[in-house]
């Protein structure tokens, strides 16, 4: 299944990360850039590095500076990440490109790789919550909370799976069809942000 393969590439990303434990370690892909492990690999770093992102700017006492810094840094990331989902539709549009769809197939909401997307961040939320479970300085309270939390999360990535395997199923056999459209975020364009082309 597509799912259990994409889960264990984004665990492999994440613990990888987490030997460093840094945001500034630099990135390699073990994988050859013409396998979609590459491009799962590469999806799953750059939300690994933006969920740190996102931790340390949350940080009372951050040098506003620094919180400047980091929050372009964060744009540029957030920007990193759609393109790479569209890139993953790219690979299921030319995958499935000679499909013979069903008269009466319909649309999903979303695309495969935005599903995927949902899973990526949902293995971290789970590496994340089961490393609270463990804590060592935490009280039995948290620990049993969080354990809850972790229950749920493990449940939620079951029927993610199942969708995302549900969904590509349906396009292959010609029951769903993919229609991509790109994101045209606004606020990174220099065209197209006022704040920018006003300047």
């Amino acid at each position: 299944m597509f799912s259990e393969l994409a889960f264990k590439i984004f665990e492999e990303s994440i613990l990888t990360y987490h030997i460093k434990d840094t945001v500034n370690q630099p990135f390699e892909n073990p994988y050859p850039k013409d396998d979609i492990s590459h491009l799962l690999y590469r999806k799953n770093w750059i939300d690994t590095v933006q969920w740190h992102y996102e931790d340390i700017i949350r940080d009372p006492n951050i040098n506003e500076k620094e919180a400047l810094v980091l929050k372009r840094k964060i744009d540029a990331s957030n920007q990193d990440r759609t393109d790479t989902v569209e890139y993953i539709d790219s690979y299921f549009l030319q995958k499935y490109k000679d499909v013979s769809v069903q008269p009466d197939a319909t649309i999903n909401s979303e695309s495969p790789a935005w599903a995927i997307d949902r899973l990526s961040i949902l293995a971290l939320k789970i590496y994340h919550m089961k490393e609270e479970v463990t804590r060592a300085d935490a009280s039995e309270n948290h620990k049993k909370q969080c354990q809850e939390k972790l229950t749920i999360l493990l449940e939620q990535k079951k029927d993610l799976s199942l969708a995302i395997d549900q969904l590509l199923n349906d396009i292959e056999t010609g029951k769903k069809y993919m229609k991509v459209y790109k994101q045209m975020k606004m606020y990174n364009d220099e065209n197209l942000n006022p704040v920018l082309y006003k300047k």
